[in-house]
């Protein structure tokens, strides 16, 4: 998830009137409903769909100067409450920072190197470009991921690609020869080839694979199937982070790369 990214125009309009009600509303117990926010983005991160935790990250961001604007209304309004004012604003930016910095800790960002003379501005580069920088290597390839065709189990099941059907019941897939994936949700796909098989948790946010050529799972809570790459699945942390290979996340330098 890009934190920089802007609101739709429906939802700055909403985090308009939010900005207005803490004004409004005692600065305490803005500052309450700013807290129970953060404890929110602290206590669901793992699982907490990409766009809530935006929202969430937007509604401290926005809320901050109304209860601000509360505080130094409740001091008086002089040159000493504005100061206070203002001083909160600085530290509770620099909270926010740090609490979002946090959060992001385990996306992978590959360091990308500027174009000799010319200036490109941090972050300017998109995750492909990134991937494609020295700091990854030499530049062979670019790196397009096959997006997920996601499909639902109808009464029939999921057709599958190796043959048979794959049946859904009790919040799990069925296949032939009585092999079972329990906690799953009823949407899922299979990559090009049908070696993959990946399906969302059926609660909180993660994504199961199952790698079916050596008959092994991965339960990867927190993470979201970004597409496929010569047959490998490759992951992210929410919308618009920088992919990483399954290699990656399991922090394993020889796992199998098939």
């Amino acid at each position: 998830m890009n934190p920089l990214r802007p609101p739709s125009w429906n939802v700055a309009l909403a985090l308009v009137a939010w900005l207005v009600l803490l004004a409004i509303l005692p600065w305490w117990l803005g500052l309450s409903l700013l807290l129970a926010l953060v404890a929110m983005l602290l206590l669901l991160h793992a699982s907490l769909a990409a766009g809530h935790a935006r929202k969430l990250r937007w509604g401290l961001r926005w809320g901050l100067p109304g209860m601000l604007l509360s505080l130094q209304r409740a001091l008086g309004g002089d040159v000493l409450a504005w100061t206070f004012a203002l001083l909160g604003a600085l530290a509770g930016y620099m909270l926010i920072v740090g609490l979002e910095l946090w959060l992001d800790r385990d996306v992978r960002r590959p360091r990308a190197q500027p174009e000799a003379g010319h200036a490109r501005s941090p972050g300017a580069a998109e995750w492909p470009e990134q991937l494609m920088s020295s700091a990854m290597g030499p530049p062979v390839e670019i790196i397009e991921l096959e997006v997920p065709q996601w499909q639902e189990a109808g009464g029939d099941g999921l057709s599958d690609p190796w043959g048979g059907q794959a049946s859904y019941g009790e919040r799990g897939y069925l296949f032939s020869g009585d092999r079972r994936l329990h906690g799953v949700d009823r949407r899922a796909c299979f990559s090009p080839d049908g070696r993959w098989f990946a399906a969302p948790f059926a609660r909180g946010k993660g994504v199961l694979l199952w790698d079916r050529r050596h008959d092994r799972e991965h339960r990867l809570r927190g993470w979201l199937l970004a597409g496929w790459y010569r047959e490998q699945p490759w992951l992210q942390r929410r919308d618009e982070a920088p992919p990483c290979t399954l290699q990656q996340v399991l922090g394993a330098d020889d796992a199998d790369e098939g």
